[in-house]
């Protein structure tokens, strides 16, 4: 049996308890992940305070994990596809939990910066293991809402860090905000016993038992035959490099456009995870208030995640995509110049729907775009590469902060990275996603001037 019957299998099967444990693991484990990541934005007005940094340094600090992401992103999204995908995903919880707790027991900027770069490789390498692990086994009519939701859990994530904070930081210090970063260590055995394994490791790694099984949770009607042979997917067992494949078979420009878009849209996201706290301070709101307006960005971009990747699923996701990045130019300006508290609460869920809500939907488009036997490199790719912008962000608005320029100005900068995302994903050439060769195939188009049904 070739990898693509299992494939078409896969995409063919109804949405089970098997699949709404891949979902439930996902959704979990990027809530945690948004969790370590939001705690440094929601505690930043406390830790510059405390530790008597300025808005430069602060941006230094924050940018620290986001380093750590970049570089996670690309080693643990390519070490996926060789080692196995819930040891990695293991490896990461594990990273992002015990460092970013650890960073709770610095207190100065450069030991807060080293276990920040530490905890972020665990942040930024779960995201595309889980991207695709979601991807491989999603029924293909509900794959971008499934992909979506699990990054719903993301925002979730940053939800519960900015309520938390409220209650914690006042009471007990920015501090014990952190420590409460160490519990999901305790879920890393039942991720191992749990998560099952993407199925062409399994194949390569002769691990037929599990294959069968994993086979008979996702398509229970299907009877594999006692001496079946299975065959990996095309390239897989060439010893090509996953890397270069990014960039065979026509997907070179479309590639380096999905990183721009990337880069763009983390560009938004970071900024905006960083300093939305201190910016509505800036603007007169209390710590509380200033809180408030991080509740709502997550909220909406829970919004925008979920309502993208349905709107994904029934139309073409990447102009569905398009959308949302211009979307997020315009109310990213906007948020400069609403003087109303009530207006800016709404524009402030529109930026969320289409800030983050748009970044959550651009891994669920990657992870559409790019054949399984690469989807992990390509998707950890996009988004190591993406987040140099991750890392560029807090630094300028930073910078732009300690300029102290007008509140709108510094608004305007990001959303200037919507409307440059917008354009790159335009350029995408979507004829070369692997996600719409494969709806070709089931369904050919027929040739000009051929009669009704001539096709099937």
């Amino acid at each position: 049996m070739h990898y693509s019957e299992l494939r078409r299998l896969a995409d063919e099967s109804r949405f089970s308890r098997f699949h709404g444990g891949v979902l439930f693991w996902g959704a979990l484990i990027l809530i945690l992940d948004g969790y370590d990541l939001a705690i440094v934005g929601a505690a930043l007005p406390a830790i510059m305070k405390d530790m008597g940094v300025d808005a430069n340094s602060a941006g230094l600090m924050a940018s620290s994990a986001l380093v750590g992401m970049m570089l996670g992103a690309i080693t643990f999204g390519t070490l996926a596809d060789r080692i196995g995908r819930p040891m990695l995903i293991s490896i990461c919880v594990g990273l992002f939990s015990v460092f970013t707790a650890a960073a709770g027991l610095t207190s100065d900027p450069y030991s807060f910066s080293a276990t920040r770069f530490l905890a972020g490789l665990g942040i930024g390498g779960v995201l595309p293991i889980m991207t695709a692990q979601m991807a491989e086994f999603a029924p293909v009519r509900l794959r971008a809402r499934l992909v979506t939701l699990v990054f719903a859990g993301y925002s979730i994530g940053g939800i519960l860090a900015a309520l938390i904070a409220k209650q914690v930081i006042a009471a007990y210090g920015w501090q014990a905000l952190f420590y409460t970063a160490l519990a999901p260590v305790l879920l890393i055995p039942f991720i191992l016993l749990t998560m099952p394994e993407s199925l062409p490791f399994l194949i390569k790694r002769n691990r037929l038992a599990e294959l069968r099984k994993v086979i008979g949770k996702f398509a229970p009607q299907f009877t594999v035959p006692a001496n079946e042979r299975f065959l990996p997917p095309l390239g897989a067992a060439s010893g090509s490099s996953p890397v270069r494949a990014l960039f065979q078979h026509g997907r070179g420009f479309s590639t380096a456009m999905i990183w721009i878009a990337f880069f763009m849209g983390l560009f938004m996201v970071y900024a905006l995870s960083s300093w939305l706290t201190k910016l509505m301070a800036m603007a007169g709101y209390s710590l509380g208030s200033a809180l408030n307006f991080v509740l709502t960005f997550n909220i909406g971009a829970m919004a925008g995640a979920i309502g993208g990747g349905y709107l994904g699923d029934k139309f073409n996701i990447k102009y569905v995509l398009v959308s949302f990045y211009a979307l997020g130019a315009v109310a990213l300006t906007l948020m400069g110049y609403t003087t109303s508290t009530e207006l800016l609460f709404v524009v402030v869920f529109v930026v969320g729907a289409s800030t983050l809500g748009t970044q959550l939907l651009a891994y669920a488009y990657a992870g559409e775009f790019y054949p399984l036997a690469i989807r992990s490199t390509g998707v950890g790719f996009a988004s190591g590469i993406g987040r140099i912008g991750g890392v560029v962000s807090p630094l300028l608005i930073g910078w732009l902060v300690s300029l102290k320029l007008p509140l709108e100005q510094n608004f305007f900068a990001i959303g200037i990275a919507g409307a440059i995302g917008t354009v790159a994903v335009m350029l995408i050439n979507h004829s070369r996603s692997a996600a719409k060769q494969a709806r070709d195939l089931v369904a050919p188009v027929p040739p000009a001037g051929a009669p009704a049904g001539a096709a099937g």
